[in-house]
């Protein structure tokens, strides 16, 4: 299943062009962009629970500076356990 959506803004793959310099600040904003994606983030993490891996694809030549590595990470970051801890935070805030 391939999720196009899922990958960085065309302005955003344009501006970062690969340069190593502009990795850390790349990083932010793809970041942020994928907040905005939670759907499809969930969705990933649902099938991932599902069939216990999943397989991030990237074009890049730089196996160490490229969205996938970020998504991976930002995925990593977003437990099914950091999840619910996330959920029952939104639940007090809201009591």
């Amino acid at each position: 299943m391939w999720l196009k959506e899922i990958g960085p803004s065309t302005a955003l793959r344009k501006w970062f062009g690969h340069d190593p310099k502009r990795w850390p600040e790349f990083q932010k904003r793809y970041r942020e962009e994928l907040r905005d994606k939670s759907e499809l983030t969930a969705r990933i993490k649902h099938l991932e629970h599902e069939h216990c891996i999943v397989t991030l694809v990237f074009s890049a030549r730089d196996e160490e500076r490229n969205q996938a590595i970020v998504l991976r990470d930002f995925l990593a970051k977003r437990s099914p356990t950091s999840e619910r801890r996330r959920a029952k935070k939104k639940v007090r805030k809201g009591a």
